[in-house]
């Protein structure tokens, strides 16, 4: 399809209304490489992949795609001996890794329902469970990336030696914070300096409490002092938190290199997973839209009831019946200006690109598209003042490059042909490229 046409109609606009309710950037990525085919097969699976999008949406809500984050960069890192992947990335993973299991359920229980699924449960079968992984993934990592207790008995353990020490420390120090030994303080709080706890006490009477000062305030008033009776706790609360940093390391290495051996198994449920979320967001646009599946014709036959453009608000579009490709091929409209000439040609190439990308149409039910092989339209002032062409010429050149490209199976959308140029010339023009395009046999 050619690029021209896609700008002409605004079919970018369609996928930026697309894109408004995807959660992975997989799925966007889908709808960005998202174009019209021509193939008649491909695009009776898109559209068929749509309705079951559509009675998922109308029977279960949607298909529990949470919001995912790309993960190929990461895929790569695992190519790499030794490499290994952060609390953050290992988590973005895991999200994916539970994703799957929670559709895989959810299409279980989908069984239960009446309706049968044709396009869409091909594509649940090709996921890839991996429940070992899964689980252990999931008792290991949590959402923000942090490395849970359970991920090993040696950390859990560490973990508590360090909440131990810590609130022995915090009752040694509570001490100074009350009775005599308060009045030497500038605040009564525990705090910590270099990692340290530390107690907040007057410049002067730092010989009283002895310890280690480890800062100070900007007016040199207040020093931060680790008192001596709290030292070796404060030492041996590092030893426990270096510790624990350590087995944190080991614990991320030993989760990459489980996942190292599946990364193509997790990129293939990425794809997936992201071409799910593609189908929720064309079953969800095509109900915020009202739109209708499409019937499909073989032989290039369009009836459109009642058809809207899709752009346009509900309560202020008109809606047309369009018939083109049985009795004849060419239609030609004729009205008064801001009569919704313009605005009908737009509709029947725009509905006719979403029908053609496997999305549901503005129209009513039994409407039908055909499958072209490219769709071109001159519409509007292409006027170049860089090239220095007039309005006419730019649609004679517009034209004339229709007429090289177009085949038999091709839909052309011509508006205000011959306009520009004198009323005797314009007519002519308009003869002259109608009798072309009817002798090339297109719509």
């Amino acid at each position: 399809m050619n690029k021209k046409v896609l700008e002409t109609l605004e079919y970018n606009k369609i996928k930026e209304q697309l894109s408004a309710f995807l959660t992975t950037d997989r799925g966007q990525a889908v709808v960005d490489q998202l174009t019209p085919s021509a193939d008649f097969n491909e695009v009776s699976r898109r559209l068929a992949e749509t309705e079951d999008g559509a009675n998922i949406v109308r029977l279960r809500g949607e298909i529990p795609v949470p919001k995912l984050t790309e993960i190929a960069p990461y895929m790569k890192r695992l190519r790499i001996e030794n490499a290994s992947l952060s609390g953050t990335e290992l988590a973005h993973i895991t999200k994916l890794l539970r994703a799957v299991k929670t559709i895989h359920d959810f299409f279980e229980d989908f069984q239960e329902e009446s309706v049968t699924l044709t396009v869409v449960s091909q594509t649940v079968d090709q996921l890839t469970l991996m429940p070992e992984i899964t689980k252990r993934m999931m008792q290991s990592i949590d959402d923000d990336g942090r490395i849970l207790d359970d991920a090993s008995a040696e950390l859990r353990a560490i973990r508590r030696t360090i909440v131990r020490t810590q609130n022995d420390i915090r009752s040694r120090m509570g001490k100074y914070l009350k009775g005599a030994d308060a009045k030497y303080l500038t605040e009564s709080i525990i705090t910590m300096r270099d990692d340290r706890f530390v107690i907040p006490i007057r410049a002067e009477y730092k010989q009283h409490f002895g310890g280690i000062v480890h800062d100070q305030s900007a007016s040199g008033q207040t020093l931060y002092v680790e008192p001596s009776n709290v030292v070796e706790m404060n030492n041996q609360l590092r030893r426990d938190q270096l510790a624990e940093r350590a087995e944190e390391r080991r614990i991320l290495a030993e989760l990459t290199d489980l996942l190292r051996p599946s990364r193509h198994e997790l990129l293939a449920n990425m794809n997936l997973v992201g071409r799910l979320d593609f189908v929720n967001a064309k079953a969800k646009l095509a109900h915020q839209l009202g739109a209708v599946l499409p019937e499909v014709s073989q032989e290039n036959i369009v009836n459109l009831r009642q058809a809207r453009h899709p752009l346009i608000a509900r309560e202020k579009v008109v809606a047309n019946d369009i018939q083109l490709g049985k009795d004849y091929n060419t239609i030609i409209i004729t009205g008064p200006n801001t009569g919704g000439k313009t605005i009908t040609l737009k509709t029947v190439g725009l509905l006719q690109l979403m029908g053609q990308s496997g999305l549901f149409i503005t129209a009513n039910e039994e409407s039908q598209i055909g499958v072209f092989d490219d769709v071109f339209a001159d519409i509007g002032d292409d006027q170049s003042i860089e090239a220095n062409l007039s309005t006419f010429s730019s649609h004679m050149d517009n034209i004339i490059s229709i007429l090289n490209k177009l085949t038999s199976r091709s839909l052309v959308l011509l508006d205000e042909l011959g306009a520009g140029t004198t009323r005797k010339k314009g007519l002519l023009w308009q003869w002259q490229s109608l009798t072309q395009f009817i002798n090339e046999n297109v719509n």
